[in-house]
């Protein structure tokens, strides 16, 4: 049994972990493994809002920003999702992934400026870049099984064994190689810079993300009915109470991502991305909240009905960024997209 947070990470704790050293968890769970030489790396969200069906400008941008990660610097792993939001728009969101703060910072400004820039040909559609570059001692990755990363683990050099922090509440925190030494706590107050047409946030201190993801391709005929009827509704309720009603408690914005292939076909897979005030208000709404609780019991009776014939993938990562550490733009975007739905309703 390994620790999710590995050796050249480890110190001496300050802040102890939720189970005891002999904790044995129930079931196996992995994370992802860098080589030790990475540092830093970037989780960048690239948006394009439409009223509506994509229109022919959405496509032109989404073309143009795959050209754009085909430029010297460009990112090591993309993927690419859509959803309809609480106002009623398509977003399709094009995340890309880096293990290399230097490439991306010399790739970037060319990608900004093409992408939220003034001189954007904007076509009746808003864009948005979301950017978070943490420490690798800033987030966490967690995986029901092997064999098909997703997210920032393509970027790593491997997968862990299977890991002791999981099964618990508290594991993802404790996943966390900073959280040895810190509550890492919200500070500081959230406001908005305008730079002509673009508004750029700037967030507090330790804003939480998480992109957690579901993969029923592999299911068959028996198993993807059940995930279908029995699970995915449920977790769409929670996904809609984040998404409509979670700045009541600390989520300021939720995406349940339909993902999509290149050329815009739907696949089998799924994940929520949300961003938060803090860790410890997402940690609330796991622990406690009706609306997640639906969710766990429904994934509980899933998994303990298949045990381990289950074919259904499962992934999240975890990251707590300070304000230094995030980049968020949005132009010509309702005032609900992303971020902007945490400013005071005078800011945005």
């Amino acid at each position: 049994m390994e620790s999710a947070i590995p050796d050249h990470l480890r110190s001496a704790r300050t802040r102890h972990r939720r189970v005891p050293d002999d904790y044995a968890p129930p079931y196996p769970s992995f994370v992802a493994r860098h080589k030790p030489a990475v540092v830093r790396v970037v989780m960048a969200y690239f948006g394009v809002q439409t009223r509506g069906e994509a229109s022919e400008a959405a496509e032109q941008a989404l073309a143009w920003i795959v050209a754009a990660f085909g430029q010297n610097g460009g990112p090591t792993h993309w993927d690419r999702a859509r959803y309809i939001d609480e106002a009623g728009f398509t977003n399709v969101v094009t995340v890309a992934y880096w293990d290399d703060r230097a490439r991306f910072d010399g790739w970037f400004p060319a990608a900004r400026e093409g992408w939220t820039g003034e001189r954007r040909n904007a076509g009746g559609v808003g864009t948005f870049i979301e950017v978070l570059h943490p420490s690798v001692e800033g987030y966490e990755t967690l995986f029901s099984s092997l064999g098909r990363p997703e997210g920032v683990a393509v970027l790593a050099d491997g997968m862990s064994g299977e890991i002791q922090e999981h099964a618990y509440w508290g594991g993802m925190r404790d996943r966390i190689p900073n959280s040895q030494t810190s509550e890492m706590a919200p500070s500081g107050t959230i406001t908005a810079v305008r730079d002509g047409a673009r508004i750029r946030v700037i967030p507090s201190d330790n804003v939480c993300l998480i992109r957690s993801g579901q993969d029923w391709g592999d299911t068959e005929a028996s198993e993807r009915k059940m995930y279908l009827e029995d699970v995915e509704p449920v977790l769409r309720e929670g996904m809609d109470f984040l998404r409509d009603d979670g700045r009541s408690i600390g989520c300021y914005a939720n995406r349940y991502m339909t993902v999509v292939a290149p050329d815009g076909t739907r696949t089998e897979k799924s994940y929520g991305m949300s961003w938060w005030k803090s860790l410890a208000a997402l940690e609330r709404w796991a622990e406690s909240h009706p609306t997640h609780v639906r969710i766990f019991g429904a994934a509980m009776k899933y998994l303990s009905t298949l045990g381990p014939a289950a074919k259904l993938r499962l992934y999240h990562e975890v990251t707590v960024a300070r304000a230094d550490e995030a980049f968020f733009e949005y132009l010509d975007c309702h005032p609900q997209t992303g971020m902007l739905n945490a400013l005071p309703t005078d800011a945005a």
